[in-house]
């Protein structure tokens, strides 16, 4: 069976993303980023991320070549930050942006919900996609604030909050599955 990339795409964007931007440092040192909303966790014990990045990206050899990376996730007042590390120009991205180092040497964006500083554990082949796994060195989180979501082609953010319930749970506490 062929599958219509276009009915793909629209498919996959039923599923509500948060959006990041990954930073890492070239071989001079340069800072590079890119919008990315393939990131997911992957294990707990160790600590494991991923993200996937497309093959024809200019940045494809920076974090093939680098072995360390960061998660920037990104709050909802950050759209401009999204849309400017997803255009073509790499060298532009970083004008007038501020952003302060982490202990691997990878740039750190202000104002984020959350940065994951990490090394690169694998490298996967994924399609026309790699997939990098990073495991977690340092993080940082902020307690407040709402993420950048990405649905449907486009930018959201967060609604009112939904708390699951379950027959015969006397409690409001997420579900969560083992």
């Amino acid at each position: 069976m062929t599958l219509d990339s276009r009915a793909f795409r629209n498919a996959l964007g039923c599923f509500a993303t948060g959006v990041t931007v990954v930073t890492t440092v070239t071989e001079r040192g340069d800072p590079a980023g890119v919008t990315i909303n393939s990131f997911s966790s992957v294990s707990l014990d160790p600590p494991l991320v991923l993200f996937c990045l497309g093959r024809l990206s200019q940045l494809y050899q920076p974090f093939i070549g680098s072995r360390v990376f960061a998660i920037n996730v990104l709050a909802a007042d950050q759209c401009a930050l999204s849309v400017r590390f997803a255009a073509q120009d790499r060298r532009e991205r970083w004008r007038g942006i501020a952003y302060h180092q982490s202990d691997s040497g990878c740039p750190l964006l202000d104002g984020c919900l959350a940065h994951l500083d990490c090394t690169t554990e694998a490298v996967h082949e994924g399609g026309d996609h790699i997939i990098l796994v990073g495991r977690v060195r340092h993080l940082d989180w902020n307690g407040s604030g709402k993420p950048l979501l990405f649905y449907r082609g486009r930018y959201a953010a967060l609604g009112q909050p939904v708390t699951p319930s379950a027959p015969g749970r006397d409690t409001a506490e997420p579900l969560v599955a083992e």
